[in-house]
């Protein structure tokens, strides 16, 4: 038996790997990864970009040895007929099924002098897509391309780093796939204040080591480019095997491409006509196969999804609308703007349930709002008394009740954070590898740290 095998080394890979032993699977599972490291963290990067965390400090558990681990391999080819793989040093291996988590990697913006060669970028310039792209940049301005999620987080990063940092995005409107007009606005003049420059509605024309010249003329200097502009499915080998792909590879509810010996998931992914996946989509994803594939009947179904960018001194949460969108009057809509203080709120109510909502500025608010959606909770009747904070089981306040959520992506609460710290997980990759605490969205990250720090001085379930 051949058994499974998976083209790629990140944490859906790492996942699946392990979830198919813990249920059984009786065959070999190997694990083929391009990267010269196992499995790691990849929420944790903006830690890594800032200096809070080390690289080497991001791994993920180790698999168990019954798991072949090839890392530093690419796959190159794949012979459908016969079943087998050829990887990049020369092997060609057999599977009874392949699995492709191949990831996705930052599209090139068409900017002159980016690149110095086929396949390799100009010094000076990198993406921020794994841990080698976060060893510590050198002195200097730092010129952020792209205004998305991953383009917010890494120029505050760089800028907690010490780093002064202009971010440049082609759009009027920061973090358009996920805010309103005014959200986005509010956080642009929070990030003003982070001393972090911004050049909306601008794009990059030309880059040469030291200097970006934008579309309008001006020249930023740049010491380091970072690219944050997207994400593309990696489908290069799903097509090149002749596998069906739309934006990512297409697959069913079983997670099946068109050849029914080959699945796919995580970023490469495309399911229901959405291609790429968050962490903990491909989590659900990994799960859903390795039930699949040790004979359960498994079908994937998103999870609810709460986005929690990591934007230490201002508290914002996304939630993601929950199926499609329904009729004219069947939905509510509450808007609230405080914009003295940055307090922003709108929620798509439908019935007494949260159907879609951004909170901002309100840490109470935005600990409630997230933990009302993912345990799918009526909302109580005092809708401005929830936007204040007032439902006090959720983390947030000063003073952390035992049973309140400090990690929403994976229920762990301040007791669950507090009993691994006392059995020795005493720092944040040992709290993530015992509890799960930031190891999906990676939002909760500063929250556990602090609790380390009030552990570790005595104040339990306080914060300093």
């Amino acid at each position: 038996m051949s058994g499974v095998v998976i083209a790629g080394g990140g944490p859906a890979a790492h996942r699946l790997a392990a979830r198919l032993l813990q249920h059984g699977y009786p065959g070999r599972v190997s694990v083929i990864g391009a990267e010269p490291r196992p499995a790691y963290h990849r929420a944790l990067l903006a830690s890594v970009l800032d200096g809070t965390l080390d690289a080497g400090r991001l791994a993920l558990p180790a698999l168990p040895a019954a798991v072949r681990q090839l890392t530093g391999v690419t796959v190159r080819a794949v012979d459908r007929a016969a079943r087998t793989l050829r990887t990049g040093d020369g092997r060609t291996l057999a599977y009874d099924v392949l699995v492709l988590a191949t990831g996705a990697r930052t599209p090139l913006p068409p900017v002159a002098g980016l690149v110095s060669a086929p396949g390799h970028l100009a010094d000076g310039v990198r993406t921020v897509r794994g841990a080698a792209d976060c060893r510590p940049l050198p002195e200097g301005p730092v010129v952020v391309l792209g205004g998305g999620l991953r383009g917010v987080e890494s120029a505050l990063a760089v800028r907690r780093a010490g780093h002064e940092v202009t971010l440049v995005h082609p759009g009027g409107r920061l973090m358009g796939r996920h805010l309103d007009p005014v959200a986005a606005a509010m956080l642009a003049q929070w990030l003003t204040g982070q001393d972090i420059t911004l050049q909306l509605g601008r794009r990059a024309s030309e880059y040469t080591p030291g200097k970006v010249v934008l579309d309008d003329g001006q020249v930023l200097a740049a010491a380091t480019v970072l690219l944050c502009t997207g994400t593309l499915p990696e489908t290069g080998l799903a097509r090149a095997s002749g596998l069906a792909v739309g934006a990512g590879v297409l697959v069913d509810d079983r997670l099946r491409t068109t050849d029914p010996h080959i699945h796919a998931i995580g970023d490469c992914a495309e399911h229901a006509g959405l291609p790429g996946a968050t962490v903990l989509g491909a989590w659900e994803q990994a799960e859903t196969l390795a039930r699949v594939l040790t004979g359960h009947d498994a079908a994937y179904t998103p999870g609810r999804r709460v986005l929690r960018p990591r934007t230490p001194g201002l508290d914002l949460v996304v939630v993601a609308p929950t199926g499609p969108p329904t009729g004219p009057g069947e939905e509510r809509r509450i808007s609230l703007v405080d914009r003295a203080r940055g307090r922003y709120a709108r929620l798509v109510l439908r019935g007494d349930t949260l159907h879609a909502a951004t909170v901002m500025g309100s840490p109470a608010a935005v600990a409630a709002v997230s933990g009302l959606h993912l345990h799918e909770t009526p909302l109580p009747a005092d809708l401005f008394a929830l936007l204040g904070g007032g439902d006090g089981h959720y983390a947030g306040q000063q003073t952390l009740a035992p049973e309140a959520v400090v990690c929403h992506c994976n229920n762990v609460t301040r007791t669950g954070v507090e009993d691994a710290w006392h059995a020795g997980a005493r720092d944040l990759p040992a709290l993530a590898r015992a509890t799960r605490a930031t190891t999906g969205c990676g939002g909760c990250a500063p929250l556990v740290r602090t609790l380390c720090t009030a552990l570790a001085a005595g104040r339990n379930g306080e914060t300093p």
